[in-house]
């Protein structure tokens, strides 16, 4: 199984064995002859898309109009399937979607209190995103009150009650929730609404500005980088480290009350996986919630890796994303 992995910040090009042994991949052509079929990571399903589903043109046209919802993801998304339909015009090529795993989410959750007429004619509804990662993170650590910090160049955090999502910062789109490299997160719509009514900000500009000029680039006028930023003695970095940590760590605790208690915390993607120096930012808040990291073990772990101390009451883990085994998964049981 070829999956296709077109993210807001990368393309990732995998093959992914019936074992779930994968083997990244350069360009398509790369591929082998022998491959059965295509998996395509696409961000937002919207209202119509619920589960994975087969792609023909109908299909590919409806994922179009939903690439206004989520520019920086459905856009790439829909290039990357027109290709690989181009280039293996015989394999059936199959869609599975990050919001289908949050369409468990309760009501309470889900819904945005703005006007029924938005909601029930317009579908404005929180959707939330990165399913894939957090339905694999859900398999790994199986436990009944999980929290999944998704940190990469796109940052969510999620609640999960017994395998199923029940709350996630992410909503209508990936704009909101917790700063990102470069997205805003959640602001005051008021912030908007100054915007373009007294200095006159184009629809355009303003959307530019909160997709790729926000986040923690925005906040240190340096870089999107977590990396730069840990090295830099700029003040404007510390403050966008300390923003992006008690954003996150705030988003942790409200998971938590979603969940009643807390049993594991997961740090995955780019960030998660990588930066101690942010895990143990972001722990060093949630002692209250009974996270207690082993310093030593959060210094390089080795995903998949345990890193709470021996007392801890929360367990604590550092695990691999594995979007492209979820997507393949997901394909063989529609094709099956």
């Amino acid at each position: 199984m070829l999956v296709v992995n077109a993210g807001s910040t990368s393309l990732k090009l995998t093959l992914v064995a019936a074992d779930d042994s994968s083997e990244a991949i350069e360009t398509m052509e790369d591929a082998p002859a022998d491959i059965a079929a295509v998996a395509h990571r696409v961000v937002h399903g919207g209202e119509r898309f619920r589960e994975s589903v087969l792609i023909d043109d109908a299909v590919q046209l409806q994922l179009t109009v939903l690439a206004e919802l989520a520019p920086l993801h459905n856009g790439p998304a829909v290039a990357a399937i027109a290709a690989a339909r181009t280039a293996f015009p015989d394999l059936p090529q199959v869609a599975v979607f990050d919001t289908a795993f949050h369409a468990t989410m309760p009501a309470a959750a889900s819904t945005y209190a703005v006007p029924r007429r938005w909601r029930e004619e317009w579908d404005i509804r929180r959707y939330g995103f990165h399913g894939l990662s957090v339905e694999w993170a859900a398999e790994a650590v199986a436990v009944p009150r999980l929290v999944v910090c998704h940190l990469g160049g796109g940052c969510s955090v999620t609640a999960v009650l017994d395998g199923r999502s029940v709350e996630t910062t992410m909503g209508f789109s990936p704009l909101e929730g917790v700063p990102m490299a470069t997205r805003s997160g959640s602001i005051d719509a008021a912030v908007v609404l100054h915007l373009l009514r007294s200095r006159k900000l184009t629809l355009d500009e303003l959307g530019g500005a909160l997709e790729r000029e926000s986040g923690l680039l925005g906040l240190s006028g340096v870089s999107a980088r977590l990396e730069d930023l840990e090295r830099s003695e700029e003040p404007a970095a510390r403050l966008a480290i300390d923003v992006f940590t008690h954003r996150v760590a705030s988003a942790i605790g409200a998971m938590a009350v979603a969940l009643d208690g807390l049993d594991a915390l997961v740090f995955t993607a780019g960030m998660g996986e990588n930066s101690a120096f942010l895990r143990a930012r972001i722990c060093s808040r949630l002692g209250f919630l009974g996270v207690e990291l082993d310093a030593a073990a959060n210094e390089h772990p080795a995903p998949d890796a345990e890193i709470a101390a021996a007392g801890s009451r929360v367990r604590v883990v550092v695990l691999q994303a594995r979007e492209d085994v979820v997507a393949a998964r997901a394909a063989r049981r529609l094709l099956s």
